[in-house]
């Protein structure tokens, strides 16, 4: 017998890649952009908006996963995902296999690549895509073997682990994710594994059969499913077409499965009989969607963008507890979910009909025959097929499957049985269950309306109302509407209202107005109150402890926090909080009951096992601490606070070897990433274990590299210890390190900086740091007045000076003063290319002329060179003016690389130079030279990286069509041209999603 094994390895891999320009160092306040139907906001996450046109070698970090059926290979240097996944059976990438790195400006924050399977959270495209992640290899006792890749973004501070398994006998990848919230606020997600799969005319998804309804994005167009009937994205599919086929769709579409009760989707080559198969439990994953960008001119153009051999593809998106984009779900302090998905290669079923990870089947009648396919994902023996019609039996059989071979069986039956009417049970030997089809009990979903957009405050009648449309607009990252409004007309009309008076207090604690937060929650507590002292719901009593933890009131703060514990819903979270004080009071016997207490309700919380292993450690109880620590890895490998913990635990016991191994695992694990170093270092410093807090910081000092929050925090800890003089050091290194790429946001570091302020009042930057913190929680006064201090410190700085005039133009509404401030930053730093951008912006919005604007750009010629957006103005500026042969030669002498959602700029110049240039030619009499024009208008080349959308309108194109024709007395061509003109009217696109 052969054996069965897995195999797993890192291998330093080489792969053609395009390269991207460096993060942008301006931070980037993007307060009402839209990005896949929500909120666009990237700080503190730097923003990448070049890209290059040469490819090189590059060597990348490969992760490979290989048994008998498979072979994967995993990129963390590329977001961990999924790169290639091989079908060894038959001898196929199962998932598109893109060759070249080809990045292109898809992502949140810029690159973003076709091809493998992409994992996106905490939103979609997620801003890490680009980014490395840390990543650690397991071998399992069952033979199995698992990549397991961790991230801690920036923006929330939540945590995602993934683990890629593949087992000795099975046909399937399994996933197995866990989303963690390490912050002391709700907070928001949505997952999304995208498997992208080739496609040609013979690609069909394969929806479950109860699918008879898609959405678009937010609900807001829904079609009928697979034969669409109606207009959807700006297409007329009636009388009847086939939206599964991946042929008949000619624009960018989206579409999400509404109210599937099967576990599957997926996607089949007809041409190759081979396809691809996801499996999740659909009580968590119900999202099943498909993206493309349609088979047209513009999708050409977007696989040309991302890829330089491959071809076409489109994603297969599969959501957990999400089936709609956007569409987030809460995750509260501390809390975990976590969900296991499979994917799977298949072959020769066509479309599958029901699906668990380790059976498929499919089933077709056609006249008197009933044809039926099984795939395994394992051997299975003694598998019992049954297959009836109306409680009649048709077919038994008892067989063994394997994966290597398919099963078909062809059935004779009665014309007149309907597909509909028939049963096919799969069960084991032992008699249980294991799939079956039974078509009677799909049910037949109603056609659901479009969603509507939310009534404003003053149209809403009730405060439920109000504070649902409120919750919501948070709940779903909104990026133009407020939810304050709402919270605030609830509050208006009853001043009492709990939940709103709680949602508003919670608004302002994100945002650092702690002392404003305060009254609401009081408020709120005051009316839950009233009648019992014992509230249904405490978290207005949690919430409340938070802030004035916050405040530095830790003796109030401890009150509500264990009053909150009285409530189940916040109990693990509460008793965390209280545990974390009573560290800070130096009563550790009390803060191991609390902790104890956080643990027995959420085993999951693994902030919690570090603060126990500190304890026990603290207490000289040792081998508990250890075994701590090992029950903690268990559940979190990437856990460097527990490995923290061993490190200090070995050195305690004077086992040098062993604590220099668990350091170089945590540095390993860390990658040297300051993000990573400080979210645990905060930990400790929230239970008052500053030393602790510090020495593990330092593993964070880089040199000239070092980020300056590291100096920052290491100064306060410092403080905190009493190292009054160290901290002076500390904050003075801060001070004086590259402020590159350091965008805070942590509400932590509003205390941290207001004290680097204090003990070095010298210190320009810190003032800076706030600024920028206070403006991304759009709190726009004490942004300004912390940049305006900063300014005063050091008035050479030329960020803090264009962030003023950010926030006197679209805040302070003093355009002037903002043109002063642009100006002088630009002066400061004429290479600074996105400066430059955004004060010619501001000469467009001041009515400059576009001659005027023109000459300045020319000015800086070698810098307004570098983005195309300014490159684009200039052309822009040339075509006003009338030189349109000059605006055409610079279109055509530049690759440029639009933003996804961006398209029609570039090709919008390249249509007007050609058509002025042609109704030029037909005031000269030149026809023939105006008909070429106005042809080439209609095709765009290759270089303004983006096609022509299917059905673009072009009647402007036409009606001069017709004028040239008639100049050359061709009566039925310019008739036919005049004709077309009048047909459809131009407006512009809906926005596209990925």
């Amino acid at each position: 017998m052969k054996q069965l094994y897995v195999n797993v390895w890192e291998e330093k891999v080489t792969i053609p890649t395009y390269g991207i320009g460096k993060p942008e160092k301006n931070p980037m306040f993007f307060e009402k952009r839209i990005y896949q139907g929500s909120s666009g906001a990237v700080y503190p996450n730097p923003v990448i908006e070049k890209i290059f046109d040469e490819k090189s070698d590059k060597e990348y970090t490969g992760l490979f996963l290989e048994n008998e059926y498979l072979k994967i290979m995993i990129l963390p240097e590329l977001g961990g995902r999924i790169q290639m996944a091989y079908d060894k059976i038959k001898q196929r990438h199962f998932i598109y296999y893109n060759q070249v790195i080809k990045p292109a400006l898809v992502g949140l924050t810029g690159p973003w690549i076709s091809g493998g399977i992409e994992f996106n959270w905490p939103q979609h495209h997620r801003p890490s895509t680009f980014d490395p992640i840390d990543y650690k290899i397991e071998e399992n006792a069952d033979g199995s073997k698992t990549v397991w890749v961790n991230e801690l973004e920036q923006m929330f501070h939540t945590k995602g682990m993934a683990g890629f398994t593949l087992y000795p006998d099975k046909a399937y990848i399994e996933i197995k994710a866990k989303l963690f919230n390490r912050s002391n606020l709700p907070q928001t997600f949505l997952w999304w594994a995208n498997p992208a799969v080739k496609v040609n005319d013979d690609y069909q998804s394969v929806f479950p059969p109860d699918v008879n309804a898609v959405f678009d994005h937010g609900k807001r167009d829904v079609s009928t499913f697979p034969i669409a009937t109606g207009t959807y994205y700006k297409v007329d599919y009636a009388p009847g077409t086939d939206i599964s086929r991946y042929k008949n769709i000619p624009v960018p579409t989206s579409y999400m499965a509404i109210n599937s009760e099967y576990d599957f989707v997926g996607g089949y080559e007809h041409d190759s009989q081979a396809g691809l198969l996801h499996v999740a439990n659909h009580h968590v994953s119900p999202g099943k969607k498909q993206w493309t960008w349609g088979h047209s001119d513009f999708g050409q153009a977007w696989d040309r963008n991302l890829t330089d051999e491959d071809g076409p593809y489109i994603e297969l998106m599969t959501g957990m507890f999400t089936d709609n984009q956007p569409d987030f779900t809460w995750l509260m302090p501390n809390e975990q979910k976590q969900f296991t998905q499979y994917f799977m290669p298949y072959r020769e079923l066509g479309v599958v009909k029901n699906a668990s990870k380790d059976i498929l089947l499919a089933i077709d009648k056609s006249r008197d025959k009933v044809m039926l396919k099984l795939y395994v994902t394992s051997v299975q023996q003694d598998i019992d097929i049954s297959l009836s019609h109306l409680g009649t039996s048709l077919f038994n059989e008892r067989t063994n499957l394997d994966p290597k071979a398919v099963y078909h069986r062809e059935i004779t039956i009665a014309p007149s049985v309907e597909e509909e009417e028939l049963l096919l049970v799969l069960t084991s030997k032992q008699g249980k269950e294991l799939l079956r089809y039974e078509p009677a009990k799909d049910k037949k979903n109603e056609i659901p309306e479009p969603a509507r957009p939310a009534l404003l405050p003053e149209e809403i009648d009730s405060n439920e109302q109000l504070f649902l449309t409120g919750q919501h607009l948070e709940q779903y990252r909104h990026a133009t509407y407020s939810p304050v409004p709402y919270y605030e007309k609830a509050i208006e009309r009853d001043p009492k209202d709990i939940r709103s008076n709680n949602a508003l207090g919670l608004w302002y604690l994100r945002r650092g107005q702690f002392a404003k937060s305060e009254a609401y929650f009081r408020r709120a507590i005051e009316t839950s109150t009233q009648r019992n002292p014992n509230p249904y719901d405490s978290e207005p009593h949690y919430n409340l402890g938070l802030c004035l933890k916050y405040m530095g009131n830790l003796e109030e703060a401890y009150k509500y926090f264990y009053k909150s514990t009285w409530s189940n819903a916040w109990k693990d979270t509460g008793y965390f909080a209280v545990a974390q004080i009573d560290l800070c009071r130096n009563e550790p016997e009390l803060a191991l009951e609390h902790i104890q207490q956080t643990i027995d309700h959420n085993a999951n919380n693994s902030k919690a096992y570090v603060l126990k292993a500190a304890i026990l450690r603290k207490n000289g109880n040792l081998e508990q601490a250890f075994s701590v620590c090992t029950d903690a890895l268990k559940r979190d490998p990437f856990n460097l606070g527990i490995l923290y913990e061993q490190t200090l635990l070995h050195q305690k016991l004077h086992q040098d070897t062993e604590a220099t191994a668990t350091l170089t695992e945590l540095i390993t694990l860390s990658r040297g990433s300051a993000q990573n170093y400080l979210s645990y270092a905060i930990d400790y410093a929230a239970a008052g274990l500053f030393t602790e807090a510090l020495t593990l910081l330092v593993h964070a000092l880089l040199g000239t590299n070092t980020n300056p929050l590291v100096y920052y925090y290491l100064g306060w800890f410092s403080h905190e210890l009493g190292n009054r003089e160290e901290a002076q050091t500390w904050f003075q290194k801060a001070a004086e390190a590259d402020s590159y790429l350091c965008f805070p946001n942590r509400l932590e570091e509003i205390k941290v900086l207001e004290l680097a302020m204090t003990v070095n009042p010298s210190d320009a930057k810190a003032p800076y740091y706030l600024g920028n913190l206070f403006y991304d929680k759009r709190q726009y006064q004490e942004a300004v007045s912390n940049w305006a201090h900063s300014m005063k410190l050091d008035d050479t700085f030329p960020t803090v000076i264009r962030n003023l005039g950010i926030a006197y133009f679209n805040k302070l509404n003093d355009p002037e003063k903002a043109l002063q401030f642009f100006e002088k930053a630009y002066a400061l730093d004429p290479s600074d290319a996105r400066i430059l951008m955004e004060l010619d912006q501001l000469y467009k919005r001041l009515n400059r002329t576009p001659q005027t604007r023109l000459q300045f750009l020319n000015a800086h010629i070698e810098v307004a060179n570098q983005r195309d957006d300014l490159y684009l103005e200039r052309i822009a500026a040339l075509n006003f003016s009338g030189d349109y042969e000059d605006a055409l030669s610079l279109i055509r002498n530049r690759q440029f690389h639009p933003w996804e959602g961006g398209e029609g700029k570039v090709s919008g110049q390249y249509r007007y130079s050609l058509v002025q240039l042609a109704k030029k030619a037909i005031a000269d009499g030149s026809y023939e030279q105006a008909i070429t024009f106005l042809e080439q208008a209609q095709h765009y080349p290759v270089n303004l990286g983006e096609g022509k959308l299917f059905g673009a309108q072009e009647n402007d194109i036409y009606y001069w069509l017709g004028c040239a024709y008639q100049g050359l007395k061709e009566t039925d061509l310019a008739n036919n041209h005049f004709i077309k003109a009048t047909i459809g009217l131009e407006e512009p696109l809906s926005l596209i999603h990925i």
